[in-house]
């Protein structure tokens, strides 16, 4: 009983231990093949514009921080549209009006956000 239960589920086993051994595998050959020659210019901060290990007291700008959490509101925006789109047949009208309402809310914000100058770049 156990021996058909587990040659049904032989191929599966397979497939887990080859791609295993190929993930292990693959990040070896990486780590031995790489060359390891850090320089100033790779280990300084170069996305969020101030030394991360400073002074905690420091000013720093936060339009980075408004601006990449404008950018993720939009894009959350943009994955409810996806399946909204896919299932407008079965939704109707009532489907329909209510993403424009979403859509107008953020429409809103975004007007909102641009007239008060959050997406200038200074």
């Amino acid at each position: 009983m156990i021996y058909n239960f587990l040659f049904e589920y032989l191929s599966i086993i397979l497939f887990l231990f080859i791609a295993l051994v190929l993930s292990i595998g693959f990040i070896a050959i990486n780590y031995l093949s790489a060359p390891n020659n850090p320089d100033p210019e790779k280990l300084s901060a170069y996305e969020c514009g101030f030394e991360a290990f400073g002074d905690s007291r420091m000013e720093f700008d936060v339009k980075f921080y408004l601006v990449a959490i404008l950018f993720i509101i939009f894009d959350l925006e943009i994955a409810f549209l996806f399946p909204w789109a896919i299932s407008l047949g079965n939704l109707g009208a009532f489907g329909f009006w209510s993403m424009m309402i979403f859509l107008g809310v953020l429409t809103i914000g975004f007007i909102y956000e641009w007239k008060k100058g959050a997406l200038e770049w200074e």
